[in-house]
């Protein structure tokens, strides 16, 4: 079972996005940037690494951007790279390709859900990312 960290600041969508992802692993959850970095940095410390992130764009406190951002540093000053490194898959309801194109700059994210999130895509993401078979 997969361990995912689902960073959502907006109740329905936290909600939705839990129930399609139960299935796959254990969930936890993040309510704004961060608590989301609060987490995660425990989860690094105590070598109990989360298997994917599941990454609003748009959250008070510290967007996801900036969040996406520290897990690549951190990841980096643990050596952490290419497999061993946390999936991210960011998720918003921008579409606009500047928020893309930031997303997936120097590969800091796998891939980019617009909400609602449809299930399907979702569950061919994790299948393209190797999560699930």
């Amino acid at each position: 079972m997969l361990k995912i960290l689902v960073v959502e600041d907006e109740f329905i969508s936290r909600t939705l996005l839990i129930e399609m992802m139960a299935t796959y692993g254990i969930c936890h959850v993040a309510v704004d940037g961060r608590e989301a970095m609060d987490v995660l940095r425990r989860s690094f410390e105590h070598g109990e690494r989360y298997d994917l992130v599941c990454l609003d764009i748009m959250m008070p406190e510290m967007d996801g951007q900036e969040v996406l951002t520290e897990i690549r540093t951190m990841e980096r000053q643990l050596g952490l790279s290419g497999r061993q490194a946390t999936k991210v898959i960011m998720t918003t309801a921008l579409t606009d390709s500047q928020s893309i194109m930031k997303a997936f700059a120097e590969g800091h994210c796998e891939a980019y859900l617009t909400k609602p999130i449809d299930r399907s895509k979702l569950i061919a993401t994790l299948r393209d990312l190797n999560l699930i078979e």
